[in-house]
This record gives C-alpha cells, sequence and structure tokens, in this order.
C-alpha cells in the first residue's frame, strides 16, 4: 500500500529531536507562551523573511486574525470587499465573512490553477479593501500585476500561506513576506506540520502584529486588562518545540517533494490526464501533486484498488457549499470543472522514487 501521506513515517525522518524537543517541554513545566514560543516566532519570521511572526491556535484563525486587526485598526469594516480566489480550501473564504466582509470569488487561470490576475481589476469596486491570494498546492500565486493593482488602488495583500511554507516568488522573496500579512497553518499533513493543529501570522507592521497578538490572547495586552474582545488562540509549547525542530529540515523535506515532482512530471504519460504548468522549482514546494483527469472518480478507484492512497482537493468548491447560499449566483466554470476533475496523488517527504515510479506504472496504464 503506498499511502497519500504517512504522518508516521514523516515524524520519523527526525523522531529522535522532536521525540527531546518534546521531554524538555514536559520537563520544564512551562506549557504556554513561553521560550519555545519566542525561539519558534523569532526562527520562523527569520526564514519567511518578515519582522514579526504570531504564533495562534491554526491556520483559520490566523487569517481570522489578519481581517480582524485590520478591522480594529480602522483599514476595515463590516461590509468591506475582499477579492480571493474561487479554487480554495472553505478556510481563505470563512476568515473573511467570519468579520463580516464580502468575499468577490475570482476565478483561477486552467494552466496554473492560481487565481487569475488578468480578471482582477474588474472585480475591484470602492468597496475593496484587500486581495487574498493563496499558494494553493504549494504553487505560488503571485504575480506582479497583483502587486502592482494593490499599490495602484491602495489595497491590502494578504497570503494564505497555509500550503506553501519555504515557496520562492521569482524574486527570491519567500511568499508569507510578499504582502501586508500572511496566514500560515501547521497543520500535521503540512510541509511544516506540527503534531495537532497550530498556525501563525508573518508581517512587517508593528502594529497589527501587536493588534493579532491581542486579540489572539482573550483581547489582552497586558494581564487582566482587555482592549479587545478577543478570543483565546495561542500555540502551545510543546507544538512551537516541535516545529522549530522540523524548521530546520524544511528546505531539505522540501527537495525531496521536488524530487518526487520532477519525476512525475517527466514520465506521467496518459491521454486522459493533464498536469498543472511546471513552475520554476524554487516556485513550488509541492505540498499535493494535483493532476486532473475527466474520469477522475474511476482513476482515484483504480488506483485505490491497486494499492495507491488519493485525495481530492476539494470536490465542492466554496460557492456550492451549503453555508454559502449568498454565494450560489457565483458562475465559475473553471472552478467548478477543477472540483470535478483534481486528484492529488502521493507527495511527501517519506515517499520514496521506486513508489513514485509504482504510482506513475498505474496511471499510464489507466
Amino acid at each position: 500500500m503506498i499511502q497519500f501521506l504517512s504522518l508516521k513515517d514523516v515524524t520519523a525522518l527526525h523522531g529522535e529531536e522532536i521525540a527531546a524537543a518534546v521531554d524538555r517541554v514536559v520537563a520544564g513545566g512551562w506549557y504556554l507562551q513561553g521560550k519555545e514560543n519566542e525561539r519558534f516566532e523569532a526562527d520562523y519570521a527569520n526564514y519567511i523573511g518578515t519582522k514579526h511572526c504570531v504564533g495562534c491556535a491554526n491556520g483559520l484563525d490566523a487569517l481570522i486574525w489578519i481581517f480582524r486587526a485590520y478591522i480594529e485598526l480602522g483599514v476595515m469594516k463590516p461590509g468591506d470587499e475582499v477579492i480571493v480566489p474561487a479554487n480554495t480550501y472553505i478556510a481563505t473564504i470563512l476568515a473573511i465573512t467570519e468579520n463580516g466582509l464580502q468575499p468577490v470569488l475570482v476565478e483561477p487561470r486552467p494552466d496554473t490553477l492560481e487565481i487569475d490576475d488578468s480578471l482582477l481589476e474588474a472585480a475591484i469596486t470602492e468597496k475593496t479593501r484587500a486581495i487574498a491570494i493563496v499558494h494553493l498546492y504549494g504553487r505560488n500565486a503571485y504575480t506582479e500585476n497583483i502587486g502592482a493593482l494593490c499599490r495602484k488602488h491602495g489595497l491590502k495583500l494578504v497570503e494564505d500561506n497555509a500550503q506553501a511554507h519555504g515557496c520562492r516568488v521569482p524574486d527570491g522573496r519567500r511568499t508569507g513576506s510578499i504582502g501586508d500579512a500572511a496566514g500560515h497553518s501547521f497543520y500535521p499533513g503540512k510541509n511544516l506540520g506540527a503534531l495537532g493543529d497550530g498556525g501563525a501570522v508573518t508581517t512587517n507592521d508593528q502594529a497589527l502584529a501587536d493588534t493579532i497578538r491581542a486579540l489572539a490572547n482573550y483581547g489582552s495586552q497586558k494581564k487582566y486588562v482587555f482592549k479587545y474582545t478577543g478570543r483565546n488562540s495561542r500555540l502551545d509549547e510543546i507544538q512551537a518545540a516541535v516545529l522549530d525542530v522540523k524548521l530546520k529540515y524544511l528546505d531539505e523535506d522540501n527537495a525531496h517533494r521536488k524530487l518526487i515532482a520532477k519525476y512525475y512530471y517527466e514520465h506521467i504519460s496518459h491521454p486522459l490526464v493533464s498536469l498543472p504548468a511546471r513552475l520554476d522549482d524554487a516556485q513550488n514546494v509541492y505540498h499535493l501533486f494535483p493532476i486532473i483527469c475527466q474520469r477522475r472518480d474511476q482513476l482515484q478507484a483504480y488506483l485505490k484498488d491497486n494499492g495507491v492512497g488519493t485525495l481530492i482537493h476539494y470536490p465542492i468548491p466554496p460557492h456550492r457549499q451549503e453555508c454559502y447560499p449568498e454565494l450560489a449566483h457565483y458562475s465559475l466554470p473553471i472552478t467548478e470543472k477543477l472540483a470535478q476533475e483534481e486528484l492529488s496523488i502521493p507527495i511527501g517527504p517519506a515517499i520514496s522514487l521506486e513508489e513514485a515510479a509504482e504510482v506513475v506504472s498505474l496511471i499510464n496504464r489507466f
């Protein structure tokens, strides 16, 4: 059986150091808001290339706090619009609507699967306050045109970097440092994954970072003094310690993902299967390896019958979810086609080239 992703095998790659880090925290007796968080936040900010990193409970919260902080700082107000890719995990949309903001959905490019920057300017209105880009599947979504539009119209650029730890844009900067703020997820299956939930915000904006840190700590900047009506959304010391261990190996683990992806690009050959446009290796950390197939469901069943695990990202797009009837009016044929035809095949730091070869052989024989 070739699992889609074995978290046990991923953890075992650096198992001794991870176990030592956990033991150190347990023995130390300090489990929240301590030195492990301080160390990881400093190391991750340095890695991403920002002045500030604020740990929080998960990736969704990271995005929620960015928009909430902008509201508290008077940059946005409920009813304002945020342009966002239609092809994304629902968390990106949830963070917008959680704050009373209005998502404006824009189609992806069918070749890159990322937001189509040629459609952005037409979506901007007098109510637009931000463009949220998602580096989906680990692929860089940023373009110079997106940056230029944000500058031209005075918009905030928010990055959803939940799937792209370590990815770069063409000028060499890392995703997560490109916009005004970025949300990161450390869900166990991510390229930089904790042993549970975890998240962070990176930014160069001191006021934004301070506001987010308070919001995620019950709204408090000083003990028992509450400036905001916040929530409890903190990264615990064990997860921070584990993440700091894994951060040291992130580029190495991503390099292995790229090796597997190279094999897929060079060897998958089937008339019913297409692959997204291949990006320069620096611009893709291959959190996922999506393939497109009109007979997706049959291909998935065939691979399962032959011992290969796969996942669909994502079978129902946000505007077709029951929780968002107000988005049902959107006509998004590219997004809907991807929902019907996308299939993610195994990739990760623990999969071998021999296993990748078996996956390719099965796909080519489908």
